[in-house]
C-alpha cells in the first residue's frame, strides 16, 4: 500500500512538472509570449515597472535560469504577483478557493446520492416505470446547459417567490462559512442544486449501466444462492463492485471543479476560482491566469491520487501493489 502510494505521488509530481514546463513554454518562451514583462505588467504599466518585472523574473537571463526561478517560486507557494491589482496571486487565489471549495463540498454529496441511488434502483428494476422516469429525468438534466438551469432557478425560486412575498431563497451571493454558517448554507442552496442536478444525470446513467454489469457476475449469483438477503446483495456486494467507474468519474469531476465551476460561479455571482479566471482573461491579467492553471492542475492530480487509494477500500477485488 505504501509503495503504491509513493508511486502515485511520484507520478503526480511528474505530471505537475510537465504542467509547469508547458505553462512556462506557453507564457514565457513560445512565439506568442512576446514581451513577457510588458504582458505581465499590463497595458498601463510604466517603463520603470516593466524593467523591474524583467529584473525580478530574471527575464534578462537564459531561459533555463528563468524556468528554475519559476519552479523555485512555485515550490515556496509563490504563484507570482498580480501587477494589475497590485496583489500577490496566491492571495487572490486564496480568497477565491474557499468559494469553489464550498461549492464542491455541498454539491458533490448531492450529485453522488441522487445519481447513484437512482441508478441503482433503475438497474434493480429495469424497464419499470421508475426506471423510465429516472432515465428520462437524467436525460433532461444532462441535456440542459448549466447556465439555463441556474437562470431558471434564480427567476423561479428567488425572483418570482420574492415578488410574491415568499423569501425562501436568497439572491445570488456568498457568505464565508466562518462568518455565518447558516447564511453560508442558505446562500449556496441554489448553486448546489444547479451543479448537482446537471452532474447527477451522468451518474444515474453510469451507475445503472455499471450495476447491470455487476448484477450478472458469478459472485452476485453465488451470494443469492447462499440465501443472502436481496438488500445485502445489492448494497454490500453488487454496489461495491459497481462503484469503481463511479468513483473514477467523481475524481475527475471534483478535480476539474477545483479549477472552478466557471458557469455556476458566473450565474450566481460567486467569486470562486472560475469567476476569478474569467475576469482575469477579460482583463488579460496573465499572472492570475497562470496561478489558476497551476492550482487547477494540482486539484486534478490530488483528486486522482485519492481516487486510486479509494479503489482498494471500495472494491475488495482490487489489490494495490
Amino acid at each position: 500500500m505504501l509503495s503504491f502510494l509513493a508511486r502515485r505521488i511520484l507520478l503526480g509530481v511528474l505530471v505537475m512538472w510537465c504542467v509547469t514546463v508547458i505553462v512556462f513554454l506557453i507564457f514565457y518562451v513560445g512565439p506568442g509570449a512576446g514581451d513577457v514583462a510588458r504582458t505581465l505588467a499590463g497595458r498601463q504599466a510604466s517603463p520603470a515597472t516593466v524593467a523591474l518585472i524583467a529584473h525580478n523574473l530574471l527575464l534578462d537571463r537564459p531561459w533555463y535560469v528563468q524556468y528554475g526561478h519559476f519552479v523555485f517560486q512555485l515550490l515556496h507557494g509563490n504563484l507570482g504577483y498580480d501587477y494589475y491589482n497590485n496583489e500577490a496571486v496566491s492571495t487572490i487565489v486564496g480568497q477565491a478557493f474557499p468559494v469553489t471549495l464550498s461549492l464542491i463540498v455541498g454539491a458533490a454529496p448531492l450529485w453522488l446520492a441522487m445519481g447513484v441511488l437512482s441508478g441503482v434502483y433503475s438497474a434493480v428494476r429495469p424497464r419499470s416505470l421508475l426506471d423510465r422516469l429516472f432515465t428520462g429525468i437524467a436525460l433532461l438534466f444532462y441535456s440542459t446547459p448549466t447556465f439555463v438551469l441556474g437562470v431558471l432557478f434564480i427567476l423561479g425560486l428567488y425572483y418570482e417567490l420574492t415578488v410574491h412575498g415568499v423569501s425562501a431563497f436568497p439572491p445570488p451571493a456568498f457568505t464565508p462559512l466562518l462568518q455565518n454558517p447558516l447564511t453560508w448554507f442558505h446562500d449556496l442552496i441554489l448553486p448546489w442544486l444547479t451543479l448537482a442536478l446537471v452532474l447527477a444525470a451522468a451518474y444515474t446513467r453510469l451507475a445503472r449501466s455499471s450495476m447491470l454489469d455487476v448484477l450478472g457476475e458469478d459472485y452476485v449469483r453465488t451470494a443469492r444462492a447462499k440465501g443472502v438477503s436481496e438488500q445485502r446483495v445489492i448494497f454490500r456486494h453488487a454496489l461495491r463492485g459497481a462503484m469503481t467507474p463511479i468513483v473514477t468519474q467523481a475524481g475527475i469531476d471534483v478535480g476539474v471543479l477545483f479549477g472552478g465551476a466557471v458557469i455556476t460561479e458566473q450565474v450566481f455571482n460567486l467569486p470562486g476560482i472560475g469567476w476569478t479566471a474569467v475576469h482575469a482573461i477579460q482583463q488579460q491579467d496573465l499572472p492570475v491566469i497562470i496561478g489558476v492553471v497551476i492550482v487547477a492542475a494540482a486539484g486534478v492530480v490530488v483528486a486522482n491520487i485519492v481516487v486510486d487509494m479509494l479503489y482498494a477500500v471500495i472494491d475488495p477485488r482490487v489489490r494495490l501493489h
